[in-house]
């Protein structure tokens, strides 16, 4: 402004005619103004019928008030109100809301009107000429029964819906022909009562087809007990909810959602905001279209058109939407779909949640056949040469000493080939099901479930032998004594009868279990079992025998005791035995005592070898007990 005076007070000073420095100013003036208009905000009161929480109003406004925001290119000022007593439509309530409104824009009135939803519309066109008489009105989302145009001034517009009520009953019997009822869920606030009249007209044709049953009559509650005991080939079609008959007001979203939970069959719906709450798809009212090209009528009513020229066609249905997830549900193949329609909501396969335990998996196989084929093939050699096969023997009791995966080779075959065979005997299933007209879920589900428990199985294999190859931390899990030295027995069964030794088990009635890694204390045990036979080889057949107990010490540990019938701990080798790489035979390394002796301390216990007096040697190793001992005291 100050600008705009010092180029007059020039103009004046340069002996500019007195008529030109009217003209001038009268110039400047009208600049100034439309500046100053310019800079101004743009002012839109919204008027919520139900409140900002009940859907679909509320979508339709969040779609509206992000557009006209994100598009206009001045700054836009939203005043929001909430007509809560729209429910009940009584115009005697209009009073409190009219003076509070004029309140909130007092001295400031607004640019555009914009009524969300025809309870709304409805309250303006009864209080307009107290409120704003001549303030263009852009109505938003109602139905075009609701607002013809004969009640509209040239000061009203609207972007108005025209559903097509019967489509919604036609699309329920294309997908599922078979239904034979269908439940109508429709609230009992006035609005609603508008349009069940409204949807007991539409359906009337379909009577001949179907029993239609209706729940306006009814509490949310009595809705979810009548949809828990629905019977088959019954649907439930879900219209509008913000009020049950008690009078008790619903967020939709949040009823929609109950009802899916408890619901014995299909929920369809009737707007594109119900999609991903349970409903299986079809035509759908678009709240997000509506809120689009309400904004773009109202962004060409605030630049100077008039609303009665701004008539913009009425939404209707876009493209058929479906939720993958229900149409798996209950069985409806997309085949069935509409041409053109839009699937929603599709669930990751099998591949796409597991593909790297099915490669771990598909991995392993051919390591297993490798492996496999290089012990029969060693075999067939040592059958051929026995001098060569002799070196080759020494060779694989080596391997089974100091690598824990040639150690137990068969075992994790054998422990792969369970769940493989699982999960093939199972995906055969489950596709033999898929296959048939009417697949049973149930089962199919089942199938997919015993895949995912076989393939974590062969999961935790590999996983084992990972730890095995490589450093890392160990695997902590109670570990049962007395089922260790079992199992390591029946590894090695074989060996013990090719050497002729006898075993004895002296594990008593006690379960002892402790915390640990299971394959770790294997290994350990493996070695002290092999160490025995190797210390047995000159002694006379008759009386080998090794004899492996355990027993429960005063201090909380228990001890695994293996003892031999060798020839002891010589003098020369006392005290060096737990030495790297110092070992008393001709094939050894001497790592396997050392190795064991630190897994031991890792366990936080503690490895002996001890001369008996009887003869041959005690090896032994003491854990923590984890818990007491089955049958104890």
């Amino acid at each position: 402004m100050n600008f705009y005076w010092y180029i007059f007070g020039v103009a004046a000073f340069s002996g500019m005619t007195r008529t030109r420095i009217v003209w001038w100013s009268l110039v400047l003036l009208f600049l100034f103004a439309a500046e100053s208009h310019a800079a101004e905000p743009r002012r839109v009161l919204m008027l919520h019928a139900f409140g900002h929480a009940y859907s679909p109003w509320s979508d339709m406004a969040a779609s509206f008030r992000a557009e006209i925001i994100k598009k206009s290119p001045q700054p836009i000022d939203l005043y929001e109100v909430s007509l809560d007593t729209a429910r009940v439509q009584d115009s005697r309530e209009d009073a409190p809301f009219v003076e509070y409104i004029k309140a909130l824009l007092s001295g400031r009135p607004p640019d555009l009107i914009v009524p969300v939803g025809a309870p709304a519309a409805f309250f303006l066109q009864r209080n307009r000429p107290q409120l704003f008489p001549k303030t263009p009105m852009l109505i938003l989302g109602a139905d075009v029964r609701r607002i013809p145009g004969a009640t509209r001034t040239e000061y009203d517009t609207g972007v108005l819906l025209d559903l097509d009520l019967p489509a919604y009953l036609t699309n329920v019997l294309q997908l599922l022909p078979e239904t034979t009822d269908i439940a109508v869920v429709v609230g009992n606030s006035p609005v609603e009562r508008y349009w069940a009249s409204e949807l007991h007209r539409a359906f009337q044709q379909f009577a001949d087809h179907v029993n239609i049953t209706w729940f306006n009559d009814l509490t949310l509650g009595e809705m979810q007990e009548r949809a828990a005991r629905m019977p088959a080939k019954s649907v439930i079609f879900w219209f509008l909810l913000s009020e049950d008959a008690a009078g008790v007001p619903y967020s939709e979203d949040r009823a929609l959602e109950t009802m899916r939970e408890v619901s014995a069959v299909p929920i369809f719906g009737m707007g594109d905001y119900q999609m991903g709450r349970g409903i299986v798809g079809g035509p759908l009212m678009q709240t997000k279209a509506l809120g689009q090209q309400g904004a773009d009528a109202a962004l060409r009513i605030l630049k100077g058109e008039t609303p009665s020229a701004v008539d913009p066609p009425s939404v209707l249905f876009g493209p058929p939407a479906y939720d993958s997830r229900e149409l798996q549900r209950w069985g409806i193949s997309e085949a069935q779909l509409p041409s053109g329609s839009i699937v929603l909501f599709h669930q990751p396969t099998i591949w796409d949640q597991y593909r790297w335990p099915i490669v771990a998996v598909a991995t392993i196989i051919p390591l297993q056949f490798i492996l496999i084929s290089y012990v029969l093939f060693q075999g067939r050699r040592r059958r051929e040469a026995e001098a060569e096969a002799a070196l080759q023997r020494k060779e694989v009791e080596h391997l089974m000493r100091v690598s824990v995966l040639g150690e137990l080779s068969g075992s994790i075959a054998h422990e792969i080939n369970q769940p493989l065979t699982a999960i093939l005997s199972n995906a055969q299933a489950a596709l033999h099901l898929l296959a048939q007209k009417s697949p049973d879920l149930v089962e199919i589900r089942d199938a997919l479930e015993e895949i995912v428990h076989e393939d974590n199985r062969a999961g935790e294999v590999i996983h084992r032998l990972r730890g095995l190859l490589k450093k890392g931390e160990r695997k902590v899990e109670n570990v049962n004594i007395s089922d260790l030295v079992r199992s390591t027995i029946s590894l090695l069964n074989s060996e013990l009868v090719g050497r002729d030794i006898n075993v004895r088990l002296d594990l008593g009635n006690s379960a002892f279990l402790v915390q640990g890694d299971p394959v770790q204390l294997q290994q350990v045990l493996l070695n002290l079992v092999m160490n025995a036979m190797d210390a047995m080889a000159s002694t006379p057949m008759a009386r080998r025998l090794i004899l492996i107990s355990t027993r429960g010490a005063q201090n909380g540990m228990v001890d695994v005791l293996v003892k031999d019938r060798g020839h002891g701990i010589r003098p020369k080798e006392n005290g060096r035995v737990f030495e790297p790489f110092y070992t008393t035979k001709d094939h050894g390394l001497g790592l396997g005592l050392a190795l064991c002796s630190t897994i031991i301390q890792a366990h936080q216990g503690r490895l002996t070898l001890v001369n008996d007096e009887g003869g041959g040697a005690i090896a032994g190793f003491s854990l923590p007990i984890q818990e007491p001992a089955i049958g104890t005291a």
